[in-house]
């Protein structure tokens, strides 16, 4: 390895060890300063005031909301209650009942201190669907009425309180306009057709990301901005733990930026082919393989269809958990209807979509078939690895050919496999009105509890080592560079403004909390009094203020952490 590629590996594996408090900038609560009250007038005449999007999707509003509840001796119960139902939710099947039996006893009996008065009428209807499955969900209908008790006057309430003004202030905060300079850039990790993928770090909160650059000229030349946005507008309304997240959205002089959820693991391609013989263990194709089934799921209920499903687009995070990538070829399924066209990767794509014809979810399930094959025999299904056929060869053999199973496949494997790899649509496993159960349900999947797969508690058979840096190493991802003779014009210009939206909402208030800097920056008055920010009788700073504070701290208090990092980290001045 030369030693640029281990310096920059090294520089990245500091960083990942860093992450969090170590790598913030010195400056950090300065970006994360809360703006004055009374800033924040417009924001809260236009903001949607709607229970379910401030307070229970929303992680900072939900915070918010449980914290004036806990100040209520009224709501604390209620609060308390909701706090053991998510509890119970993240139980594994053999600590169910015997917790949600602890649930009812405590707020759900009249002779509790704890009771929750307004909910008595579930507790023979909980206690009943808790003996006949504690897997199911016991406490559905409790939930919902609890829900529909706080989304009356207790939001009402809140909406008037401090802690709604500090949610406010948040929302404040993660509007700010985002740009290169937010961020620390390590080294390449990958190439794509428009660009290059980078690690990143947020100098706010340490926070590790992925950053997917498309350089403007090859997305003008190719005529990719439909798919730029696609990708871009697709990911920043999902947020699933088995597809990548999107954090911030912006552009720079040459380049749109998509920042995401960092995926230190490497790819599946990386894993088959490049670590020991090619292909993986039974248990850990079981494993990736239900993950993907899960994200598939999430996907196809939210009507997109992924249509690029390949080893290379399927990632690890530090845990070894999977997340799905590069929606840039998904499609939603408007009102149920199908979609035609040929579009994927040859050697993965289903022989309806090579057909030209109509295709809906089917395309994904064929996926889904190709990977576990290939994870399996350490080859796609219809050519040996590094083998190259003409198109209309590979066309003709999934088109005609059956694929092939040696020894390495079990029983169940070869079996999941042929009813995924079915050349008729209406015939192949997934394709029916179950939308994905049927493949979970497959004996290949008996050792998988989905349930606790959802949740996360699943213990990965595989943990990657965080020492290591799962790609291609830094001389050997070839250099993108700014194609001449493309002119961005006025239009252009109308387009980056539609990708260039900055923090997506969930994303970035789950960055903030699992950082630490809610924590430490989520701070009130004494004995629950306004702090300062939230008095609405106090001015702002005026500007020439603030730009002395920033002209003192700047001379008086050196950002040493960062600057002991420049020396390892690639000028962003260029970028």
């Amino acid at each position: 390895m030369e030693i640029e590629s281990i310096a920059a590996n090294s520089a990245l594996i500091r960083a990942r060890e860093g992450r969090g408090n170590k790598g913030r900038s010195g400056r950090w609560k300065e970006m994360l300063r809360f703006p004055s009250i009374s800033q924040c007038a417009e924001l809260a005449a236009s903001i949607e005031r709607e229970y379910q999007s401030l307070c229970v999707k929303q992680p900072i509003g939900k915070k918010l909301f449980k914290l004036f509840c806990q100040t209520r001796p009224d709501l604390q119960n209620h609060i308390s209650l909701l706090d053991a139902l998510e509890d119970f939710e993240r139980k594994s099947d053999e600590e169910r009942r015997e917790f949600g039996i602890r649930i009812i006893k405590r707020f759900l009996n009249s002779e509790s201190n704890q009771c929750v008065s307004t909910l008595l009428s579930h507790e023979q209807s909980c206690s009943h669907s808790l003996e006949a499955d504690p897997c199911s969900d016991a406490f559905q209908a409790c939930r919902e009425a609890l829900h529909k008790y706080l989304r009356g006057e207790p939001f009402s309430q809140y909406q008037n309180s401090m802690y709604f003004d500090r949610f406010l202030q948040w929302k404040m905060v993660e509007r700010q306009p985002i740009t290169k300079h937010g961020f620390r850039q390590y080294r390449v990790l990958g190439k794509g057709g428009f660009g290059e993928v980078w690690a990143c770090q947020v100098r706010a909160t340490g926070m590790m990301y992925a950053c997917k650059k498309l350089e403007k000229t090859h997305i003008k030349k190719r005529r990719g901005e439909a798919m730029a946005l696609n990708e871009k507008q697709i990911l920043e309304g999902l947020s699933s733990r088995f597809v990548v997240n999107l954090a911030y959205a912006y552009e720079t002089k040459h380049a749109l930026c998509m920042v995401l959820t960092m995926m230190s693991g490497g790819d599946l391609n990386f894993h088959i082919y490049n670590i020991g013989e090619p292909g993986l263990s039974e248990d850990r194709v079981q494993f990736y393989a239900a993950q993907v089934c899960c994200g598939l799921m999430h996907l196809h209920n939210e009507s997109i269809l992924y249509r690029d499903l390949k080893p290379e687009n399927i990632l690890l995070d530090d845990n070894g958990h999977i997340r799905i990538s590069d929606l840039g070829l998904a499609v939603r399924l408007t009102d149920g209807k199908l979609v035609h066209g040929r579009v994927g990767t040859l050697g993965y794509m289903a022989p309806e979509v090579i057909g030209r014809k109509h295709y809906g979810v089917s395309a994904d399930w064929w996926g889904l078939g190709c990977l576990i094959y290939e994870m399996t025999a350490g080859k796609p299904p219809f050519r040996a690895h590094g083998e190259h056929h003409s198109t209309s060869e590979m066309e003709r053999r999934i088109l005609s050919d059956q694929e092939e199973y040696g020894e390495k496949f079990s029983l169940d494997v070869k079996q999941i496999c042929s009813l995924l790899l079915t050349k008729k649509p209406n015939h192949r496993l997934g394709c029916q009105s179950s939308g994905g159960k049927d493949v979970q349900a497959h004996p290949f999947f008996k050792k998988i509890n989905f349930r606790m797969l959802e949740a996360g508690l699943v213990e990965p058979p595989f943990k990657p080592d965080p020492r290591h840096v799962y790609c291609s190493d830094v001389l050997d991802i070839d250099e993108f560079s700014t194609l001449r003779g493309v002119t961005l014009d006025q239009m252009d210009k109308y387009f980056y403004a539609k990708f260039n939206t900055g923090s997506v909402p969930i994303t970035w208030q789950n960055e903030i909390i699992d950082t630490g800097c809610f924590e430490e920056l989520n701070v009130f008055g004494a004995n629950g009094s306004r702090s300062p920010d939230l008095d609405r009788c106090q001015s702002p700073d005026s500007p020439r203020r603030n730009l002395l504070r920033r002209i003192f701290r700047r001379h008086h208090h050196p950002d040493a952490a960062d600057e002991s990092r420049q020396e390892l980290v690639t000028d962003e001045a260029n970028t």
